[in-house]
């Protein structure tokens, strides 16, 4: 079978690569790939920056974001022939820590968890491949075309998750979110928030392309300037920033009503210095109550949250979230990003 394979810590060193059909071992599934979305970790994956081969292997398959159907499935499993599924992307450590014991893997506290397509365990993008069944989850038939947008989903339902939890601490019944950022995550994370019934607001920095029509066409409020001038149509109660862009994080810390909540789910590069006014930062933080986390991954509970709101999405909204297809002998095209790009998947199909 042909796979999308990189040697980590080597820059363009992706190919496609013929590999050896899986095997299932006893409890797997094994599935016929159909797409893998494109994201930022695997472009930096393939830049050489990160990323880890299985124990004594040279080579990692790439695709966290993953889609496909099943071909076969064990006997006694809640899965059948035909069923659109996706695989889980992070495996617990083997001790465990304590999250990683009680199914929050996503919390890992020491490190020592694996990921798919990422870290110690070949990814999603092969023409074949094979998954736990407990480690796969189900999607409706009607998402075949979007359902790439399963696990970026996840990141978020997991954001809205705890932003409930960190609300349910005192009264809290928020009205506005404000979303940082107009990719795949900022999208679909103002999508979560009219499935709960807020007015949503969206900041980026273009004014053309798709992505204004997309936040207008879920209900929401588009916005191109600064921070400031979105805060001041709408102060949140909620910020879920997607970004990573320094400035904007400090922004966010400090533009929620009182009690507000800020999600930081962008990764900000390092090495760049920024002048903040630390103090202004932790008046506001303290004198209201404010609280800001960060979220990063999803465990199986979010995993079957994400289905359960992809299945209540406007299809053909979810469809213009996916701006180019590209086949996998023409990978190299997918991680060019061009100005237009929201999500990019690659079709493994022959």
């Amino acid at each position: 079978m042909r796979a999308l394979t990189v040697v980590p810590l080597k820059a363009n060193s992706a190919e496609v690569t013929e590999m050896p059909d899986p095997q299932p071992r006893d409890g797997e599934l094994l599935v016929d790939g159909i797409a893998i979305g494109v994201c930022g970790t695997d472009i930096e994956i393939v830049g050489g920056e990160y990323g880890w081969a299985p124990p004594g292997e040279e080579r990692l398959v790439l695709g966290h974001e993953s889609l496909g159907r099943v071909r076969e499935a064990p006997a006694g499993s809640d899965f059948s022939e035909g069923d659109l599924v996706v695989g889980v992307v992070r495996r617990p450590d083997p001790v465990p820590c304590l999250p990683c014991s009680r199914g929050e893997f996503d919390m890992c506290r020491n490190g020592r968890y694996t990921e798919r397509g990422i870290k110690e365990i070949h990814g999603y993008g092969s023409e074949k491949w094979t998954v736990e069944a407990d480690y796969a989850v189900k999607l409706d038939a009607s998402l075949e075309s979007v359902g790439m947008l399963m696990e970026p989903t996840t990141i978020l339902a997991k954001a809205w998750d705890h932003i409930t939890r960190i609300g349910s601490r005192s009264p809290f019944e928020p009205e506005r979110v404000l979303i940082t950022g107009a990719g795949p995550i900022g999208l679909l994370g103002a999508m979560l928030g009219k499935q709960r019934g807020l007015d949503v607001h969206v900041l980026d920095r273009v004014t053309d392309g798709p992505k204004p029509k997309l936040v207008e066409d879920l209900g929401g409020t588009y916005h191109s300037g600064d921070m400031a001038s979105a805060v001041g149509h709408c102060k949140p109660d909620i910020i879920i920033e997607a970004t990573g862009v320094g400035q904007l994080v400090f922004d966010a810390m400090q533009e929620t009503n009182a009690g507000g909540i800020t999600c930081l789910t962008g990764v900000s590069p390092t090495g760049r210095e920024l002048k903040v006014d630390a103090g202004s930062i932790n008046r506001e933080l303290v004198l209201e109550n404010d609280v800001v986390f960060g979220s990063v991954n999803a465990n199986l509970r979010h995993y079957k949250a994400a289905a359960e709101a992809l299945a209540k999405a406007d299809r053909s909204w979810l469809e213009r979230l996916v701006t180019r297809r590209v086949p996998l002998d023409r990978f190299q095209e997918a991680l060019e990003r061009q100005p237009d790009d929201v999500k990019v998947v690659i079709e493994l199909g022959s």
